[in-house]
């Protein structure tokens, strides 16, 4: 029987986790207890924490796994090719995780590759100059899911922007960039030795300023063909760049009127807020986690679609109360649904969203 370590083992991993068993793979699992849904899961459960780089690689030489992955968070990425690359395994490198972790780092791979927004870091509010025109926004070097990102039309709550952005990063530094107008979309796709596969183009739509918290994905596009084109150029110079060869990525970026692309960041994992994990399968027909398992354990198979169709995810918060009736009642396009928290709260960061529901329909469900 393979055996793959999985690192993490928050809501996030569980359907990789479901997935490699309903595959007969054995799975690993490292994470802290607090909040591993993953625990009751997997087969076996290891409290290490997904920073311990060392000590998750003496438990893996131990066990003899035979790949190791995540899905939909950035923490392990690091570990995962610190680990994988110590074992003979098919990750990235560690150059390659850290590149597609910090967001300098990222932000410098690009530079002369990949249209970006000015930028540059801080450690402190005083280390803020006045390099870039407002708008701006400030964000965590290595944060994902919103945390700590304030958009900024003028200095007032300058400091207090830079400080929030700062307590959220583990590394105690931000980033300051210009802000770009325009729409959102994000682009998932899976590697195998450096040739990248396109899988899906997903719209996001957000709560704006000041903290850009997603509130619904949907999945095909609805930009036309020819921007679309340019936003999958632009993702395989940007995977390039971070030297991605194994293995999802989800890819950002923001198209302006003048329909120029910006990238914004890239993970070397798949999306989170059910896209990768649900909404690319319903979407296309083509198991995601599936082939994210296949990919750590040395095999690749070529993406297959079929079963075209359009899918996305509605968030429960403050800012979409009038979601209610839809959670209440059956729907004819709902696949899933929860309501995780009575308390509908204004967000700050997706942990605030209270519940989901993910549709899947012959066309795409503008919910009012």
């Amino acid at each position: 029987m393979k055996k793959l370590a999985i690192i993490g083992a928050s809501y996030l991993q569980l359907p990789l986790v479901l997935k490699a068993s309903e595959m007969g793979i054995q799975t690993h699992c490292f994470a802290w207890p607090e909040g591993a849904v993953c625990k009751g899961k997997a087969d076996f459960f290891y409290p290490i924490s997904v920073l311990e780089k060392e000590q998750i690689l003496e438990q893996c030489l131990e066990i003899g796994i035979d790949g190791i992955c995540t899905i939909a968070s950035d923490m392990p990425v690091p570990t995962i090719s610190f680990v994988g690359e110590k074992m003979g395994l098919c990750v990235n490198s560690q150059k390659s995780a850290w590149l597609s972790t910090d967001k300098e780092a990222m932000r410098q791979a690009f530079d002369g590759k990949v249209q970006i927004p000015k930028f540059y870091k801080v450690q402190a509010p005083s280390d803020y100059r006045d390099a870039l025109d407002f708008p701006i926004i400030v964000k965590p070097t290595d944060r994902s899911g919103s945390r700590g990102v304030t958009k900024l039309t003028n200095d007032e709550g300058l400091d207090q922007a830079i400080a929030y952005a700062i307590s959220e990063s583990f590394s105690k530094q931000a980033i300051i960039e210009e802000f770009i107008s325009g729409r959102e979309v994000s682009v998932e796709s899976v590697s195998w030795q450096g040739k990248h596969r396109i899988l899906a183009i997903t719209d996001k739509i957000t709560t704006g300023a000041p903290h850009f918290v997603e509130l619904a994905h949907h999945e095909p596009s609805s930009f036309p063909s020819s921007i679309l084109e340019k936003i999958e150029a632009e993702t395989l110079k940007a995977l390039d760049a971070l030297e991605i060869a194994y293995g999802a990525a989800h890819s950002e970026f923001k198209i302006t009127e003048n329909g120029k692309v910006y990238a914004i960041e890239v993970g070397a994992r798949m999306g989170g807020d059910f896209i990768g994990s649900h909404l690319v399968q319903l979407s296309t027909g083509y198991d995601y986690v599936k082939g994210v398992v296949e990919i750590a354990l040395g095999e690749f198979h070529e993406p297959q679609f079929r079963d075209r169709a359009y899918s996305g995810v509605y968030f429960l918060s403050e800012e979409t109360r009038n979601l209610i009736p839809y959670f209440e009642r059956p729907n004819a396009f709902e696949v899933e649904k929860a309501v995780q928290n009575q308390e509908l709260k204004n967000l700050k960061s997706s942990n605030d969203r209270s519940g989901y529901l993910i549709y899947q329909a012959a066309e795409r469900i503008e919910l009012p």
